[in-house]
């Protein structure tokens, strides 16, 4: 008599232990969606500002080839890994196209140089958010597949654990700030 309550039991118990797993991985998809969608603004903006500096300092050939190179760079990446290393680089060359106007005071007063340069600031910062909430989604969907009794329904079913879109290691590291101090 109570066997066909027990399998009932299980059987629901296992649907909705599934439906969660769908849940989180498809709550996964569209999480790393957000990120693409900020990080194809951010690939739209990067050629606007190219063209910005290339009529202020054109000579500055070098920084400018790197930008543009870290930038199809990224776009081409695929997977997590691949693409935060990739937008490290691409974060580094922008970091060096954004240096050059300390040396072009007439490229850092550029009305149009400022508003891309505070979109692009704009754009970081949804890109940061975008990732935080990925991750924050990954490590729910990972923390459930491992789970007991979920991990009996994950593997069987191909869930399989994903990947966090993590900051590159060169990224991490503080800049050190010196002012001539120990000069003196």
């Amino acid at each position: 008599m109570w066997l066909p309550i027990v399998l009932v039991a299980v059987l629901v118990g296992g649907v909705l232990i599934y439906n969660s797993l769908v849940k989180l991985r498809e709550q996964v998809e569209g999480a790393w969606s957000d990120i693409d969608v900020q990080l194809k603004r951010r690939y739209d903006l990067i050629p606007n500002l190219v063209e910005t500096v290339k009529g202020y300092a054109d000579h500055e050939r070098e920084t400018l080839d790197a930008v543009v190179d870290a930038r199809s760079r990224a776009m081409a990446a695929q997977g997590p890994g691949e693409r935060a290393q990739a937008e490290g680089m691409l974060t580094g060359a922008l970091k060096s196209l954004f240096a050059l106007s300390e040396a072009y005071p007439q490229l850092r007063a550029s009305e149009s140089f400022t508003q891309l340069q505070a979109t692009l600031a704009d754009l970081e910062d949804h890109v940061q958010n975008a990732r935080r909430y990925y991750n924050a989604v990954v490590r729910d969907y990972n923390t459930r597949i491992a789970q007991v009794p979920a991990n009996l329904l994950a593997g069987p079913f191909g869930f399989s654990e994903r990947e966090f879109f993590e900051i590159p290691q060169a990224e991490k590291v503080v800049p050190r700030v010196d002012f001539g101090e120990g000069d003196r």
